[in-house]
């Protein structure tokens, strides 16, 4: 049954960022269609995108080595694409501007591209360089989501079960305690 369900909520995902990138005007591409599908579908529970200032994370991943620096590099990239894309309030209340995630996290992912190797690296400098379009198709499945479906956010320790949060508005955030069976 988790199975199916998976399945389902991939096609939906997919679904709905190729009609984000229809009507934003910015195609993709397979590679980055996919690559963003499954970021989402791994984001959706992430409660840890407001956490410290993507500068500092940044700094922080440029410190360290081998596997630990590759991986804090995607983190970084990642959470910039996000809240660039879906959350991008978060800049006005960081007193920063959109292009701050966006050139931040394009330098993560361009770091990233030459720390790897090969096609997984060739994905990442992808990233990079598409990075404000992929914005583009966020922004679109905000846009699109926003009176349809609030994004959900999971994992909070609320006592109800459902709360706001004033970091995400709009989003709701679900206890993992009620989205289990």
């Amino acid at each position: 049954m988790r199975d199916i369900l998976t399945d389902n909520q991939t096609a939906l995902w997919v679904d709905l960022v190729h009609e984000a990138e229809h009507d934003a005007s910015a195609p993709l591409g397979e590679e980055l269609e996919s690559y963003l599908v499954f970021l989402l579908i791994a984001h959706m529970r992430d409660t840890h995108l407001h956490r410290n200032a993507v500068a500092i994370d940044y700094l922080l991943a440029k410190a360290q080595a081998g596997k630990r620096h590759r991986e804090e590099l995607r983190t970084v990239g990642d959470r910039c694409l996000l809240l660039a894309g879906l959350y991008p309030e978060q800049a006005q209340q960081r007193m920063v501007g959109l292009d701050y995630f966006i050139a931040m996290g394009s330098q993560a992912y361009n770091e990233l591209a030459h720390a790897l190797r090969a096609a997984v690296g060739d994905l990442y400098g992808h990233l990079a360089r598409a990075f404000a379009r992929v914005v583009r198709v966020l922004l679109e499945v905000r846009r699109r989501t926003k009176d349809v479906a609030p994004l959900m956010l999971f994992e909070t320790s609320s006592r109800a079960g459902v709360s706001e949060d004033r970091r995400f508005p709009g989003a709701l955030l679900l206890d993992a305690g009620t989205t289990r069976q």
